[in-house]
C-alpha cells in the first residue's frame, strides 16, 4: 500500500464516513482472561463515544509506511490453505458476526501477545468501502463506483490506570474511592486485507505498530505466521554494522558525511514531491554514493555482500530507516555534539599535536549552557 491508499481509507474511519455498523472486542486481564465480550451496535451509541472507537481503530492506519506500517505478505501456500490466513479470511467473508470466529482469533492474540502486565482491549470493525473511480484530475467521483472493498481493521490498546480519586456513583447514590481505567491508543493493530491499487490484495496485510522498535514480533508469528520482519531500528543497526564492517578504516567522518548528506537530500526530495510511494534505495546506489567518496570496488562489493546476507538477496532500503535525517550528533567517550544537519559539512576531525581533534566553526557566538561567552585572550591567536 502506498499513502495515498492509506490516507483514503483513514477518511472513512467516522460515523458519517464509514459502514461500520458495529463494534467487537474483549478486555483482556493482566492474567491473559477475558473478562468483557463487546458486541455493540455502532448506531446506538452516542455520538462521542462512536467517535472514540472509530478513532481508536482509525490510529491503525496512521505513521510512516515501512516504520510504523509494515506490509505483512503471505506466500501462495498460505493463502491456499494457511490456518491464519483461513482464519483472517473467515473473519472478513462473515463480517465478524460469527462469535466462535471471534473467539478462536481473541485467544490466538491472548495466548501469544506479550504486553507484560498490562490489561488490554482488542477491537474489531468491518467496513464495506464503495470505492469510487478516481478521475483523470485525481478526483474522487462518488457516483461512479468501481468495486466494493470489504476489509477489517484490528486494535489492541492498552488499558491505563488512572489516580485514585473521589467519584460519585449514581447506582449507589454514594461516593466512592476508585482509581479510572481509560483506553489508550493502539500500542498495535492492523488492517486485512491490504488495499493494493485500490482493490482487495488478499495475498498482503498492514501491520500497525506504535514503537518502530517493537513490532510484538510474537504477535505477528501467531497470527500472520510470516518470518518476523525488521523494524526499523534493527534495520538502521544492520545498515550501520554492515558499513562500518566493510569499509574497516575506510569508515571516515567525511564518508559517513557524505552517505548522510545524500540519503537527507532524497528523503527531503521524496517529501517535496508528495510521492504517495515509499521512498527506497538499492544497495547499488548507496555504493555509488560509497565510489563517489573514493571508497574502493572491493570494499563496496563487500558492503553489497554484507547487505544481501543480512537484508535479503536484492533488498531494497527505506532511506527513513538508515539515517535520522533531522539529527546529526558526533559523539566521543568524554562528549557528544548536536549538529544542524544542514551545516553538518562545517564539522572536521583533525589531528593537532598527535591528537585527534573535532573542529566546529564558532563565528557567530557561543553559548555555555544558555550563557553567551566569547573567546578569552588566551584561546585567541596572537
Amino acid at each position: 500500500m502506498n499513502l495515498k491508499e492509506v490516507s483514503e481509507l483513514r477518511r472513512r474511519w467516522r460515523p458519517e464516513k464509514s459502514a461500520v455498523s458495529r463494534i467487537y472486542g474483549c478486555f483482556v486481564n493482566s492474567s491473559k482472561e477475558i473478562i468483557c465480550d463487546l458486541d455493540e451496535p455502532l448506531g446506538r451509541m452516542p455520538q462521542e463515544e462512536a467517535e472514540k472507537y472509530l478513532a481508536l481503530l482509525k490510529k491503525v492506519l496512521s505513521g510512516t509506511l515501512g516504520k510504523n506500517l509494515i506490509d505483512i505478505v503471505f506466500s501462495t501456500q498460505q493463502v491456499m490453505d494457511g490456518e491464519e490466513h483461513r482464519l483472517l479470511t473467515a473473519m472478513r467473508s462473515s463480517e465478524l458476526k460469527d462469535g466462535s470466529i471471534r473467539q478462536a482469533f481473541y485467544q490466538k492474540v491472548i495466548s501469544s501477545l506479550d504486553l507484560g502486565e498490562s490489561k488490554y482491549l482488542i477491537l474489531l470493525a468491518c467496513d464495506a468501502y464503495d470505492v469510487p473511480h478516481r478521475g483523470k484530475d485525481d478526483a474522487l467521483q462518488s457516483d461512479a463506483s468501481e468495486t466494493v472493498f470489504n476489509y477489517l481493521l484490528c486494535a489492541v490498546c492498552p488499558i491505563k490506570e488512572g489516580k485514585v480519586e473521589l467519584g460519585y456513583f449514581p447506582g449507589d447514590n454514594e461516593f466512592h474511592c476508585a482509581a479510572s481505567q481509560t483506553v489508550a491508543a493502539p500500542e498495535l493493530g492492523f488492517l486485512f486485507p491490504a488495499f493494493d491499487d485500490r482493490a482487495a490484495n488478499i495475498y498482503n496485510a498492514l501491520f500497525y505498530s506504535r514503537k518502530p522498535g517493537e513490532l510484538h514480533q510474537e504477535f505477528i508469528d501467531a497470527v500472520f505466521h510470516i518470518d518476523p520482519p525488521m523494524s526499523a531500528a534493527e534495520q538502521k543497526e544492520t545498515f550501520q554494522t554492515a558499513l562500518s564492517e566493510a569499509l574497516g578504516d575506510a569508515c571516515s567522518m567525511d564518508v559517513i558525511q557524505a552517505v548522510h548528506e545524500q540519503l537527507a537530500a532524497k528523503i527531503e526530495e521524496h517529501k517535496q514531491s508528495k510521492d504517495p510511494d515509499p521512498l527506497t534505495v538499492s544497495v547499488d546506489g548507496i555504493g555509488a554514493i560509497l565510489r563517489d567518496c573514493g571508497i574502493n570496488d572491493e570494499q563496496i562489493s563487500a558492503f553489497g555482500s554484507l547487505c544481501s546476507e543480512r537484508f535479503g538477496e536484492g533488498a531494497v532500503l527505506n532511506p527513513v530507516n538508515l539515517i535520522d535525517a533531522g539529527r546529526v550528533e558526533i559523539k566521543t567517550a568524554q562528549a557528544s555534539v548536536s549538529v544542524d544537519p544542514e551545516y553538518s559539512y562545517l564539522v572536521e576531525t583533525k589531528l593537532v599535536d598527535g591528537k585527534k581533534y573535532i573542529m566546529l566553526p564558532a563565528e557567530d557566538g557561543i553559548e555555555f549552557n544558555g550563557f553567551a561567552v566569547g573567546l578569552s585572550v588566551a584561546d585567541s591567536e596572537e
